[in-house]
């Protein structure tokens, strides 16, 4: 991205065109065996845009669905979008039909860009809005309509405040909330990004989570394409030798990606060394064990940041230059603010426990059309956002847990991380979660559902042992409930919320 003041761009579209201007026959995405320049997915971009406004009369500020699995329509859908001066609302395309139509409602949203493999969901989201019409990224085959390559001022519809993207949060604690990320938002948090990963034009960007996913849009899409790199969109996730093969076959040098993933490739047997020069964890918390079974397999920097939708999201990152230290979500990325503060919005001080706070460019608009649920998340500048936390006295910051998840146990604070941290050290457990269940006597009591690696039988008495080394006696499990695959959304956060749902035998442990 051009850095004197004079060149900076107006909106997310003017930054992909400058490197568009700048590099139109260099591929900007891999997807298989095909290839995609940056000149090609400017001409798709443009044709999208026209058609969203000739045909489905789509005006600046309209808001318009994109409801896609990863492939290589979605980023000119994403851009073409933008180009029309409107709003991308992306949609999870692991959704049902009645929450798609949820945020369809919520956003006033008309227009769904989607493909011929969702179009079995259609028909019920015409019943629910019946003002709803599909553009079918199939109509995208074979080659755009030629357009020439973009001027200096490719879309004045847009200014740097104006409303970029909609993107619903995962809703694991009720109906998700629309967060407004404005153009400069976004900017901000590609910048920021850019410079605390070293991105350079060289780098290859693998892409296998889902797109619609804020970290993903902003790490694996936004920032690969206005640096002037190029992306590896993968086709499929399974067997995950193949992924690795692709990554080395394309010589794929910046891996984002989730812990469970990270875990997956540990155990994974790779011929050769992978040309990975940064592996970057996000979307959930990194275990310690895995980051350093990971590091000690393939000598590859492994990033633990932290980030949140609201936030564009990335807000932390462990740094390349510098000391990272396991377990902390690193120091807060250039231009961004953090700030650990107590519920009076009081400052606390270094190994002070309290919730983590941003402050930052990057910091979204508010909720759409829900001003009171801004206003609780909003404190003057600062973003609260939800999560506990403290910093060390060099800066770094630290997540010991989700303000809702932290147990009172006895009325001193129990943090589930810390006990799933002790868990994952214990050999061939493979996921942990720890949740809080109401105690008659002490208030709350933790319980630990945890699973095994595959062909491993667990000893429950052994890892109680295990852990009573390791933990206070009011830290303990009650409960240790052993179970095949714990949960999750679609970008691989467990969903705590279900298991806080599941029966618990009153007394004992159990499997």
């Amino acid at each position: 991205m051009p850095t004197e003041a004079k060149d900076q761009p107006l909106n997310l579209v003017d930054a992909f065109a400058a490197t568009v201007r700048r590099l139109p026959a260099k591929t900007a995405l891999y997807w298989g065996e095909k290839e995609l320049s940056y000149a090609a997915l400017w001409q798709q971009t443009i044709h999208i845009s026209e058609t969203l406004q000739q045909r489905f009369g789509v005006k600046p500020g309209d808001r318009v669905a994109l409801w896609l699995k990863n492939c290589p329509e979605f980023m000119p859908a994403f851009l073409g979008i933008l180009h029309s001066g409107a709003v991308v609302v992306p949609i999870n395309n692991f959704l049902k039909p009645d929450e798609v139509s949820h945020m369809l409602n919520d956003a006033g949203a008309d227009v769904v860009i989607t493909d011929a493999e969702l179009a079995a969901h259609h028909h019920p989201l015409e019943a629910a809005r019946p003002s709803v019409r599909f553009y079918r990224i199939e109509e995208l085959a074979g080659t755009a309509p030629e357009s020439a390559l973009p001027s200096t001022l490719t879309s004045p519809k847009s200014k740097p405040a104006d409303l970029a993207v909609l993107i619903y949060t995962s809703g694991t604690t009720g109906r998700p909330k629309g967060a407004m990320l404005s153009h400069a938002n976004l900017l901000n948090n590609v910048e920021s990004c850019r410079l605390v990963l070293h991105t350079v034009e060289q780098d290859r960007f693998v892409v296998l989570l889902p797109l619609f996913h804020s970290y993903m849009m902003t790490v694996g899409m936004l920032l690969p394409l206005l640096t002037g790199a190029t992306m590896v969109l993968i086709k499929s996730l399974h067997p995950i030798k193949n992924v690795l093969m692709e990554i080395i076959q394309r010589q794929a040098t910046v891996l984002p990606a989730i812990p469970q993933f990270y875990r997956g490739i540990v155990n994974a047997s790779i011929p050769v060394p992978l040309p990975l020069r940064l592996c970057v964890s996000g979307a959930a918390p990194l275990p310690v064990q895995i980051l350093r079974e990971f590091e000690h397999k393939f000598h590859i920097p492994l990033i633990e940041g932290y980030g949140l939708s609201e936030a564009s999201p990335v807000v932390t990152k462990n740094p390349l230059d510098r000391t990272r230290k396991p377990g902390s979500i690193g120091l807060p990325i250039p231009n961004v603010e953090v700030s650990i503060q107590d519920d009076s919005g009081r400052e606390l001080g270094p190994d002070q426990i309290g919730e983590v706070c941003v402050r930052g460019g990057n910091v979204m608009l508010g909720y759409w059309n829900q001003p009171e649920a801004t206003a609780r998340t909003m404190r003057g500048d600062w973003l609260l956002t939800g999560d506990i936390g403290y910093r060390d006295s060099e800066g770094y910051y630290y997540i010991t847990d989700r303000k809702k998840d932290m147990l009172l146990v006895n009325g001193i604070n129990v943090y589930p991380r810390e006990i799933e941290e002790v868990l994952y050290q214990y050999p061939n457990i493979k996921e942990a979660a720890v949740i809080g269940r109401p105690d008659p006597r002490r208030g709350e009591q933790p319980v630990a559902f945890i699973t095994p690696n595959d062909g491993v039988a667990l000893d429950v008495t052994d890892i109680q042992q295990f852990l009573k080394h390791r933990l206070a006696d009011y830290k303990l499990p009650r409960h240790l409930i052993i179970m095949p695959a714990l949960p999750r959304n679609s970008t691989g956060k467990i969903l705590k919320t279900h298991l806080r749902q599941m029966p618990v035998p009153p007394a004992g442990p159990v499997v």
